[in-house]
């Protein structure tokens, strides 16, 4: 996995710095709410490990932030906080677990785990985006719950934006993650793909829900 901790304790964030990466992870690291949270809002992670007590803030306002942005990483929250209040306040605002510290680190591994786990069941049924819901399982797409006939190729497309919805996403990006091959992204072919997509979906919707951003590549709009 690919997991961002913010933890400003550089004993701490070294130690799960070298756990992780132990475990055959990538981790960035950051120190200070304002920094974890840009970081959680512009990079691709599979997990945030989060301190609650950070010298420019908190761990509970980054959580939220986050979720109001439509962001989904799953928030494995650090505190040496053992009240039950915080706890339930933190996971109220969309952290997925709680761990006090001092921690045991294989404790903080089958956590973690834990929660992988619980994100892979949850993303093998519905993604959604205001009116728009996708099925994984039956690979089926609905808007305002009329089902929008879409080919593979813009299926996969669909997918990608909403598991990245509101991020920028370059058409490398889309030629390698959805398609996994590299090309001159000069050509037209991803254009096109996106012109399908944008179209089927105003047949059904008022809301033009993919936006070009000039030179630097696409968005996927959601509230």
């Amino acid at each position: 996995m690919n997991i961002l901790v913010v933890e400003d304790d550089p004993s701490v964030r070294t130690l799960v710095k070298a756990v992780l990466e132990h475990n055959g992870n990538s981790v960035h690291a950051e120190d200070t709410a304002a920094t974890g949270e840009k970081a959680a809002s512009e990079g691709d992670f599979d997990m945030i490990i989060l301190d609650l007590g950070l010298p420019d803030g908190d761990g509970y306002e980054v959580c939220k932030s986050i979720r109001d942005k439509n962001i989904t990483t799953p928030v494995l929250i650090l505190s040496g906080e053992q009240e039950t209040d915080v706890k339930v306040k933190c996971l109220k605002v969309g952290a997925d677990d709680y761990l006090t510290k001092p921690f045991n680190t294989e404790e903080l591994i089958a956590r973690m785990e834990a929660i992988q786990r619980r994100t892979e069941s949850a993303s093998d049924q519905l993604l959604s985006c205001g009116e728009l819901k996708v099925d994984l399982l039956k690979r089926e797409f609905s808007i305002n719950n009329e089902k929008v006939q879409l080919t593979n190729n813009e299926f996969n497309l669909l997918v990608y934006f909403l598991k990245n919805k509101n991020k920028i996403i370059t058409q490398e990006e889309l030629a390698e993650k959805v398609w996994d091959i590299h090309f001159d992204t000069q050509t037209n072919y991803i254009n096109v793909y996106i012109s399908y997509l944008r179209k089927k979906i105003r047949e059904y919707s008022d809301v033009d829900y993919i936006e070009t951003i000039r030179k630097k590549g696409f968005t996927f709009r959601c509230e």
